[in-house]
């Protein structure tokens, strides 16, 4: 440190202590007032890379299908699952569910249409619908229709059939989504041009009003899922119960950053004082080091809240590292004192502290500095929650060094005498010593020893993976742990896949060409009108691509490949519905004819559950909505997508710009990938 900016550091921090405390504890509890502000976050969004076009194609087709939160529910009853007694006690579950403020509906084998108990006609479906509830129901037929139905096997009813799942919808919130569309376009908005000064000042309105009612609906949902939980352990006699679903995972992931913030601060608390009091035995140099690893620990608490950064399971440790980090700063200082008494025998008090810190002042700046460069490289990410934890990792350790220096030595200054520790155990030193013999006694082999090591590390890069399965983050006995493995083993999977498919190009390029002839034709008004009726009674199997007899063996083609693929679980699609609607056609083969009527008489519910999910509108584009088992061993997330994309050109035939992958097995892969880069 130059004499100058030294004799500045030592008039301010060491001629005046109290100042220098008082300035900082002001600083502390003025910045610390904002921890009141501080808030935690594990919403699906806070793993999710920035700019994501994936993310930006995720939320169109959610738009378009349409994704409304639901939970869960795996029931595995101690008696038969048809039981008159277990119907009855799922029906109480029903009753009490619905009751819960936010629940929107409850889906259960209760409410399932059954068109195959006996089997339903399509005139049969105006007298209404038959469920495990009607009063005529034959329950040995409904409990093979759940076994062997195309859409209700491995998604209601296990394999076993020992356990079924309920569905718990939450009402749509159109306040949260008017927020998250109007803030999502904004930032869309940015990314192709400069916003205008209205438009950023929106943005920043938009974006505050959107995390503060963000925050206040998760509230709410945790309210939601403990008043769930309460009701599901009044049928735990009757049955084993487990919740799953995105909400409840990031309830209980809240509460384990929660508790992972004080489980982690206070046992590297409790650590970290047992070793000072072990090594240097002494109140001072107990006392001062924990002060400043609090100090640096409130204020960025403090600054969190502040500026409206959310801690996230990634920088869920921060307060850990962060006590570690402050505390090797002020190690480093302690011991320097300590070596300065057979230094300068005989020196003062002051003398020793004004050349402790004249000592490591650069050595402490450097070794800070090459610390917060590690961190900042986090900014390279595309992960929000990353680059943040790169920033508050940077400004803490930035904090910590100035408390270092400022606090550190102020209140060294408020001490009169030297006091000196002798450690009992010189452990440190003889490790060091032996390593300082070897080298300089053994130089080639330590070259040696060391040019091995590098060629391990260079092999053992080459073979590093991104896997890294999703349930192996919780523990075994956690309910996210037991309800996934439950749902993956059982009920068809857990990380949502959609598999987009549009029409093919040539098709609208065909039906343009159709329209230009009769513009073109003399005769065409003839031909338009027999043509227009055709359409008419044809209704949408005649003007779209995939409502169509035609396209229905392509469609069961793609279904059944993504269904025989080890990875997966359950898959629902346009060709699920045409297997049900063929059943209502009395078995036999669907024309074009009989999709328009089934499609005009079918019930509106039917026509929600079976259609709107999987196709659009137009008839032109299909979804198929599969789930991945993430529990398989084997399963190798961006491996098994180009083997999907690549397969359904190569194999099924269909033209690349026709297929679009999509959902949160998507967004998860591109996470991964993201971190290995």
């Amino acid at each position: 440190m130059s004499d100058k900016i030294f004799k500045i550091y030592e008039s301010i921090v060491l001629r005046r202590p109290l100042m220098t405390i008082l300035a900082m504890i002001l600083l502390i509890i003025g910045v610390g007032y904002f921890a009141k502000d501080f808030h935690l976050d594990a919403s699906a969004d806070s793993l999710l890379l920035e700019n994501d076009q994936d993310l930006k194609y995720f939320r169109t087709i959610n738009d378009r299908y349409g994704s409304n939160e639901f939970l869960i529910i795996s029931y595995t009853p101690g008696s038969d699952l048809y039981a008159p007694e277990t119907l009855a006690d799922l029906q109480k579950l029903r009753s009490s569910l619905l009751n819960v403020e936010r629940v929107d509906s409850v889906f259960c084998i209760l409410d399932a249409p059954l068109i195959d108990s006996p089997r339903m006609s399509l005139s049969d479906l105006s007298n209404g619908i038959r469920t495990l509830e009607s009063p005529d129901i034959d329950t040995d037929l409904a409990r093979k229709e759940f076994l062997h139905s195309s859409l209700y096997k491995d998604l209601l009813v296990s394999a076993d059939e020992k356990t079924t799942a309920l569905q718990v919808n939450f009402k749509q919130d159109e306040t949260y989504d008017r927020l998250l569309k109007e803030r999502n376009q904004l930032r869309e908005k940015r990314l192709e041009a400069p916003l205008t000064a209205a438009e950023e000042e929106r943005l920043d309105q938009v974006s505050a009003e959107f995390d503060r009612y963000s925050k206040k609906l998760t509230d709410a949902e945790a309210v939601d899922i403990a008043t769930i939980r309460a009701i599901m352990a009044e049928h735990q006699g009757e049955a084993e119960l487990f919740l799953g679903g995105l909400p409840m995972i990031v309830t209980d992931m809240i509460d384990f950053i929660r508790h992972d913030l004080a489980s982690f601060g206070l046992g590297v608390l409790v650590f970290l004082v047992s070793m000072l009091l072990l090594i240097f035995r002494r109140p001072r140099w107990i006392v001062l080091p924990m002060l400043c690893c609090f100090s640096a620990v409130v204020f960025m608490f403090g600054f969190l809240g502040l500026i409206g950064w959310k801690v996230t399971v990634v920088s869920s440790n921060f307060t850990s590292l962060l006590l570690i980090i402050t505390l090797s700063l002020c190690v480093h200082l302690v011991v320097r004192y300590n070596e300065l008494h057979e230094e300068l025998p005989g020196a003062d008090h002051a003398t020793m502290v004004q050349e402790m810190i004249r000592s490591k002042a650069v050595p402490s700046i450097y070794t800070a500095l090459t610390t917060i460069v590690a961190f900042i490289s986090l900014l390279t990410s595309d992960i929000r929650p990353v680059i943040d934890f790169g920033w508050m990792m940077a400004i803490g350790i930035s904090f910590s060094l100035v408390l270092s220096f400022a606090l550190f030595p102020a209140g060294l200054m408020l001490y009169k005498n030297p006091v000196r520790f002798a450690p009992r155990y010189d452990v440190t030193g003889k490790i060091t010593r032996t390593c300082a013999h070897w080298v300089e006694n053994r130089g080639p082999a330590t070259l040696l020893i060391f040019v091995a090591l590098a060629m391990i590390s260079v092999v053992g890069i080459t073979r590093l993976t991104v896997e890294n399965r999703f349930i192996d983050y919780f523990k075994s006995t956690t309910e996210i742990y037991r309800g996934m493995e439950l749902i993956d083993r059982k009920l068809g999977g857990t990380t949502p896949l959609d598999i987009i498919v549009d029409a093919d190009p040539d098709f609208f390029t065909a039906r343009k060409e159709e329209a230009a002839f009769e513009d073109d034709d003399t005769f065409a008004d003839d031909f338009a009108d027999a043509f227009g009726e055709q359409e008419a009674e044809a209704g949408l199997s005649g003007s779209s691509y995939w409502y169509s007899s035609y396209q229905i063996p392509t469609l069961k083609k793609i279904h059944d490949y993504l269904d025989g693929l080890p990875e997966t679980g359950k898959v629902l699609s346009m060709a699920t519905t045409f297997d049900l609607m063929q059943q209502l056609n009395g078995d036999e083969p669907l024309d074009n004819l009989s999709l328009a009527v089934i499609h005009k008489k079918l019930p509106e519910s039917i026509e929600k559950a079976l259609f709107r999910p999987y196709m659009s509108d137009d008839g032109n584009q299909v979804r198929f909505s599969l789930r991945v088992i993430d529990s398989e061993p084997s399963l190798h997330r961006d491996a098994l997508l180009k083997q999907i994309r690549s397969d359904l050109t190569e194999k099924i035939g269909l033209k690349p710009e026709q297929v679009h992958l999509t959902g949160m097995f998507v967004l998860y892969n591109n996470v991964l990938q993201s971190l290995f880069s």
